[in-house]
């Protein structure tokens, strides 16, 4: 079985012990060398700054491709496409173009008077750039305000129609989710890249919590299993055991990509890594 290409996701820090944090994951996740990078860009455009700061430089300081993430929300064209140019501007070659998720208490996706109603329109626009590789959210169970999956898989079609070049899925617990989508989407004709996106479980309430509000479905064995595991220290070895299994799978299956979510942190992502037989391959220094 071929060793898989990974990629990883990081947030921006809002504080200086979360700065710490996000720089010891990158320290440790950087000698694996991911295809890419990416950084999340907060609910409402919240993080706008600190995604900038943060994007160019991982780049800078580390040489990884990093991909910028770029939302709709509370912004308009100009102001969007401005923010674009700036990181075209810095080196930056790939973005993940997303709606975005409406500010804390927003309620449902409302456009900006003079943005983008939705990601189409606004990977249309980057896409005329010519500036940019495209990467799009995907998602293997129905999105919240979707009426069912294949709705989904339809607007997923429309994205790479409007030019994107590969997706990335929300993320899922069991294998069998992502492989009932990768089949739905080739008999729809979809035939460009969709990578599973990975969550290693740091932490099951939270996790769960998470889930839920995203429409993940939660198998009902996990709440067992995780608070048997917490009952007996074992929480970070089951999730190391879950997330690897599941990642088996899918290369079995013919996936080649992995996407993690690592929520800044690395400790559970380089062990994934490390039991797909993906090792160092040496101490990555930061760039002078």
């Amino acid at each position: 079985m071929p060793t898989p290409r990974v990629s990883f996701e990081f947030f921006p820090p809002k504080s200086l012990e979360a700065s710490f944090r996000l720089w010891d994951t990158v320290r440790m996740l950087a000698p694996l060398k991911p295809r890419f990078v990416s950084v999340t860009y907060g609910a409402g455009g919240t993080t706008r700054q600190l995604t900038h700061e943060a994007v160019t430089t991982i780049g800078a300081q580390y040489g990884l491709n990093v991909a910028a993430h770029l939302t709709c929300v509370n912004a308009s064209r100009a102001e969007t496409l401005e923010i674009a140019d700036s990181y075209a501007k810095a080196g930056v070659s790939e973005i993940v173009a997303l709606r975005g998720d409406p500010p804390k208490g927003a309620g449902r996706f409302t456009p900006h008077a003079e943005g983008f109603a939705n990601s189409i329109e606004l990977i249309e626009a980057l896409a005329a750039t010519g500036n940019f590789k495209l990467r799009v959210g995907a998602y293997p169970e129905p999105h919240p305000e979707a009426a069912d999956s294949a709705a989904d898989v339809a607007w997923l079609k429309r994205k790479f129609q409007a030019g994107a070049d590969s997706a990335i899925t929300q993320f899922f617990f069991e294998a069998e989710t992502f492989l009932r989508f990768r089949d739905a989407c080739a008999a729809a004709g979809i035939d460009r890249p969709v990578i599973p996106g990975i969550l290693p479980i740091e932490n099951w309430t939270g996790v769960r919590k998470f889930a839920k509000a995203c429409g993940t479905s939660i198998p009902g064995w996990m709440d067992d299993a995780f608070a048997k595991a917490e009952r007996d220290g074992r929480s970070a070895l089951l999730a190391t055991a879950l997330a690897t299994e599941m990642c088996d799978t899918l290369l079995r299956e013919g996936v080649e990509d992995l996407h993690f979510y690592t929520l800044n942190k690395a400790h559970l992502t380089r062990d994934v890594c490390h039991a797909l037989g993906i090792q160092p391959e040496a101490t990555l220094e930061k760039v002078a």
